[in-house]
């Protein structure tokens, strides 16, 4: 018999009476995680764009505008992701768990410190670091929670139970993009920094009880094999991907989403710049960043866990192509600032939910293996890479057409690239689903 419990979300999130204790430190820590992303985002953002909005940025004789450096930005970010990789490779071959959380939770917290020194005066240096560690930020800590829940959970515990820790984050982004949005102009960086390294703290004690409540025995978790322990940290990853067609169909979701997703952005920022100038532009990206988090919040609180228990992670995981196409297409008809800017939303708002607990999801059926360290390889340098390619994408029809109206015809690209991430999509779902059918077949 099941072990269920009557509660006014059961009709969303079939959370059962034992599970609660790890579903809500999970919440907890998801919810931490994404308050302390959202606070950073819009601040380093703000920061880079209106520092190099006025002058403009130059590079090898060739002048960017405040969008386009941060494209640049996006690069150099790739390269920061492979030392990520590889550090992140090689501590989960000691740590797990709660464990790998306590380690990366102190590294911030020392950063935290530095940067607070660092940005009490402007200059490049300080501008693009911030930048830089914002972006290392997300890759690592969501990286490192992700790969805690699903190394904790069963593939049928998780089509439930997501839809509820997915909440955690997605009340986050509303909480930490509110509280910006509120208080932008009241706090200093040094400040902001401060509330950031109490929330490190509080990840550091979420993460503690969430590893007293782990559902899989440690018994049941794979070692490693002894080819693995040989592998070099830089392409053990790399390895475990390439050699599962499941786990390239996740590579195929997560690479296409991000080259779309940052020609999206950018297509946002370049709409912002254009609009608007000086604090309006921070003040724009605090307002639409708030809204997204607000659509994602209802998103999952009334979507995301009824979709994935009662339709399963496959239909899931095509909702976000939807909405992107929806947007993309109002676009690429009418590039005004708000539709610009909601491209944001139509983005993130079922990114951050729906999508990312249906993403996630696929990994649990994985080895541990694969858990940690193909995860990190997709998560970290597959993301960075994908965003890349977008910037090259971007940089290259924006000078070919070199005005404002070309950025409606990124959308096209967008488009046509949507119809790859569905197959893609559709598949990783038809697998996931027979290993919730049959929980005893061999990982692919």
């Amino acid at each position: 018999m099941k072990d269920t419990v009557n509660h006014p979300l059961q009709a969303f999130m079939d959370v059962r009476r034992g599970e609660w204790p790890l579903a809500l430190a999970m919440f907890s820590y998801f919810f931490l995680v994404i308050t302390s992303f959202w606070i950073l985002k819009p601040l380093k953002k703000g920061l880079f764009i209106e520092y190099y909005d006025a002058g403009g940025f130059s590079l090898l004789g060739l002048d960017f505008s405040a969008a386009q450096a941060e494209l640049l930005a996006k690069v150099l970010n790739m390269a920061v992701a492979f030392v990520a990789v590889v550090v992140f490779t090689a501590l989960s071959r000691h740590l797990r768990r709660q464990h790998l959380s306590f380690v990366f939770s102190g590294f911030f917290l020392l950063c935290y410190g530095l940067f607070g020194r660092w940005l009490s005066q402007l200059g490049d240096s300080g501008v693009w670091g911030f930048y830089l560690f914002g972006d290392l930020f997300s890759t690592l800590m969501v990286a490192t929670f992700f790969a805690f829940l699903n190394d904790a959970v069963y593939p049928e515990t998780a089509r439930r139970l997501y839809g509820l820790v997915g909440l955690g984050g997605v009340a986050g982004g509303v909480f930490g993009s509110t509280i910006v949005r509120v208080n932008i102009e009241r706090f200093s960086y040094p400040e902001w920094l401060g509330i950031c390294a109490v929330l490190a703290l509080l990840i550091v004690v979420a993460a503690w009880v969430a590893g007293r409540h782990v559902q899989v025995p440690s018994t049941e978790l794979s070692t490693p094999q002894p080819e693995e322990a040989r592998r070099s940290a830089a392409t053990e990853g790399a390895a475990l991907v390439f050699r599962s067609r499941y786990l390239m169909a996740v590579v195929a979701i997560v690479g296409l989403y991000e080259i779309i997703s940052t020609i999206m952005d950018y297509q946002f920022t370049a709409t912002v710049a254009h609009y608007l100038s000086g604090p309006a532009i921070g003040a724009q990206f605090a307002l639409v960043f708030s809204i997204t988090n607000w659509v994602s919040l209802l998103v999952q609180l009334f979507l995301t866990g009824l979709v994935m228990s009662r339709f399963g992670v496959g239909l899931a995981l095509l909702v976000l192509p939807c909405t992107i196409a929806m947007g993309s297409a109002a676009f690429l008809v009418f590039p005004a600032l708000w539709v610009g800017s909601l491209l944001n939303t139509a983005d993130n708002g079922f990114s951050y939910s729906i999508n990312q607990s249906a993403k996630e999801a696929l990994y649990v059926p994985t080895t541990a293996a694969e858990k940690y360290r193909a995860k990190a390889f997709i998560d970290m340098f597959v993301q960075r890479f994908a965003k890349a390619v977008a910037v090259l994408i971007s940089l290259g029809l924006t000078y070919a057409f070199g005005d404002f109206d070309s950025l409606r015809y990124l959308s096209l690209v967008t488009l046509v690239l949507l119809v790859a991430w569905v197959v893609a999509a559709r598949y990783a779902g038809r697998v996931f689903r027979d290993y919730e059918e049959a929980s005893d077949t061999p990982a692919p």
